[in-house]
């Protein structure tokens, strides 16, 4: 008798093994793979701020030592008008790096209109000239 008992009691075992529910269906998704709200403002202000690096990168890779091969643009818009800031690049960069720096700008104006965006309004003055520091451009102000 004791061994039918035991076998009843093992195949159970196994059939529950290896049944198997879904019981994660009704809890939430790991943070991690919810797809990112492209809605939301701290995700644009997180991608306008990935676009500035990367235009800030391609720039610092150029070593500066003659600081007439290097030009500036203004870069950014606050909500008043006006740039946020100059930023200096070498000359031979300028097709490709105008055009992301242009980008980057129109976007955020646009970023600035649809949250409603407020700035301190100052107007920020272009440079007067770039010199060259530690091989690494820097825009001069008189």
């Amino acid at each position: 008798m004791k061994i039918p008992v035991f076998i009843l009691c093992a195949a159970l075992f196994t059939a529950s093994c290896s049944s198997t529910k879904n019981t994660d269906a009704n809890l939430p998704k790991d943070i991690s793979e919810r797809p990112a709200d492209e809605n939301n403002q701290k995700y644009e202000q997180a991608q306008l701020d990935k676009l500035k690096a990367s235009i800030e990168s391609e720039i610092s890779k150029e070593k500066c030592t003659d600081p007439t091969e290097w030009t500036f643009a203004p870069m950014g818009a606050k909500a008043c008008g006006g740039p946020q800031l100059y930023i200096a690049y070498p000359k031979k960069l300028e097709t490709s790096i105008l055009a992301k720096i242009n980008d980057y700008t129109e976007k955020v104006k646009t970023f600035n209109q649809k949250y409603g965006i407020m700035s301190d309004c100052m107007m920020i003055m272009p440079p007067t000239s770039i010199k060259c520091v530690n091989g690494k451009a820097e825009l001069v102000n008189s």
